[in-house]
């Protein structure tokens, strides 16, 4: 360990040609009102200027149309997913969840911004930080409890647990890094074959993206010209290193060689939105694969077995959450703008606080599988084999 330690001290820290070129916005709150803002109907706000950068395409406008309505509504989705991973953060210190999982905190931005833009219709698939896109695309807080739990009212019957979370409209928590990459661009390559108009949301860390099925699924993507947008959502550590340390490039929206890609302000959620349907318009415009960075942070560990602060500082940590905190952002554009009261907002915590505090009682009540669920499930119905191996021969099972 003391020569490794030696080999990196010797390697020269990197230095950008370009110590002065602009870099993308990450603050939470730079979006200004174009016109007075209105309670019932839509309004004008103006994006920061550095909210996006492009890479052989234009940006999205920087204008961008919201309402009142949405405004609280995505408010009130950010603070529901933010109660709700907070509480997993609870239980799994109880003992309660075990085994694996990762939590979204701070990220809340990307999952409620990307929803917002799209329809059930449009595929969403991603790897294992995925909570939000339960409880956002058709499935409840207590099956995503339930599932983290263990129990029977889980969203996958309790069976898959933090990495394996599905719904109808979400196709997926993948636990093999990099693994749903080509799940992605198949997915895509479904709806340009069966003549729809949806869009496909391929997503992945910045920590998976050097994995060489990523750039195989860029490649036969752009050959296809597939309806897919190709999302790193790049927290600036995979596990515990840094995307200095793990990336020549860590512009990750120009790596898709031949196509396009936009890097986005992941902290605001008006831009979160904008970019997102930009991206959608694009793809569904039969133009091809669309790379799109999300620039954020999460605050927690990579894991619930990561401290998070042995490989960056608590005082990195505070300022991002005191700084660019994604739902304070937001917060602060609904009361500059006269949208609403501070104790409006407080009155939407106090209720996100009580429906998850209710979600999980109900999910822990909940009792745990059959042991002989362990045997459903692996296959569709009615394509079952005959027979099904278990670790040792006693433990077979006949369907």
């Amino acid at each position: 360990m003391a020569t490794l330690a030696r080999i990196r001290s010797a390697v020269p820290r990197r230095v950008s040609l370009q110590p002065f070129a602009r870099t993308i916005q990450t603050a939470a709150d730079t979006t200004q009102l174009h016109q007075d803002a209105s309670h019932s109907e839509p309004f004008s706000v103006k994006l920061h200027e550095d909210s996006f950068r492009g890479y052989r395409t234009d940006t999205p406008s920087l204008d961008v149309e919201v309402t009142k309505e949405n405004l609280l509504k995505w408010y009130r989705q950010m603070t529901v997913v933010r109660r709700m991973e907070q509480a997993a953060d609870a239980l799994y210190k109880q003992k309660l969840i075990r085994g694996f999982c990762h939590l979204a905190i701070g990220q809340e931005a990307i999952s409620v911004g990307l929803d917002s833009a799209t329809t059930f219709d449009d595929n969403i698939i991603s790897s294992y930080r995925t909570h939000p896109f339960v409880i956002l695309r058709g499935g409840t807080i207590k099956s995503l409890i339930g599932e983290l739990l263990g129990r029977v009212c889980g969203v996958s019957k309790g069976k898959g647990g933090s990495m394996h979370v599905f719904t109808e409209a979400f196709q997926g928590g993948h636990g093999i890094v990099g693994a749903q990459v080509p799940l992605g661009a198949g997915l895509a390559f479904a709806e340009q074959y069966l003549g729809r108009k949806n869009a496909t949301f391929a997503m992945y860390g910045d920590g998976a993206s050097n994995q060489g099925q990523v750039f195989e699924a860029y490649n036969m993507a752009k050959l296809w010209n597939l309806p897919c947008v190709f999302v790193c959502e790049n927290n600036k550590y995979g596990m515990g290193t840094s995307a200095e340390r793990s990336s020549m490039n860590t512009e990750y929206y120009k790596r898709g060689d031949l196509i396009p890609g936009i890097q986005v302000n992941g902290m605001d959620i008006i831009a979160v939105h904008q970019a997102t349907k930009w991206a959608k318009e694009w793809v569904t415009s039969d133009k091809g694969p669309l790379l799109v960075e999300f620039v954020t942070y999460r605050y927690g560990g990579h894991s619930m077995s990561d401290p998070g602060t042995t490989y960056r500082t608590r005082e990195e940590i505070q300022k991002i959450r005191s700084t660019q905190d994604p739902i304070r952002g937001l917060q602060r554009y609904i009361t500059d703008w006269g949208l609403a009261a501070e104790e409006d907002l407080k009155a939407i915590d106090k209720e996100a606080k009580a429906e998850v505090d209710a979600a999980v009682e109900e999910a822990k009540a909940s009792p745990f599988p059959d042991e002989k669920e362990l045997w459903t499930d692996i296959y569709s119905a009615g394509y079952e084999p005959p027979f099904m191996r278990g670790r040792e021969r006693e433990e077979g099972f006949r369907f």
